[in-house]
């Protein structure tokens, strides 16, 4: 089922209730999906990895795609 199809389908499916519910817990999960940030899922690790990984690209600490991809072949 594509996109636009599973959208209509649960439109139908809000529609069709009458159940305040169901209603309420849709809301939150629209409410919860537009409030969280994907750093805040990210444990400590993950994000210290970001960071450095920041850290050496702004220090000049990269490596040229072409150059890695052969020294790795």
């Amino acid at each position: 089922m594509n996109i636009q199809a599973e959208k209509l389908e649960l439109v139908r499916m809000i529609l069709d209730t009458d159940n305040p519910g169901i209603l309420s817990s849709i809301k939150r999960i629209f409410s919860d999906s537009r409030n969280s940030d994907f750093w805040d899922s990210l444990s400590q690790s993950q994000r210290d990895e970001i960071l450095k990984g920041i850290e050496e690209i702004e220090n000049g600490d990269t490596v040229d795609y072409a150059e890695f991809i052969n020294k790795h072949r």
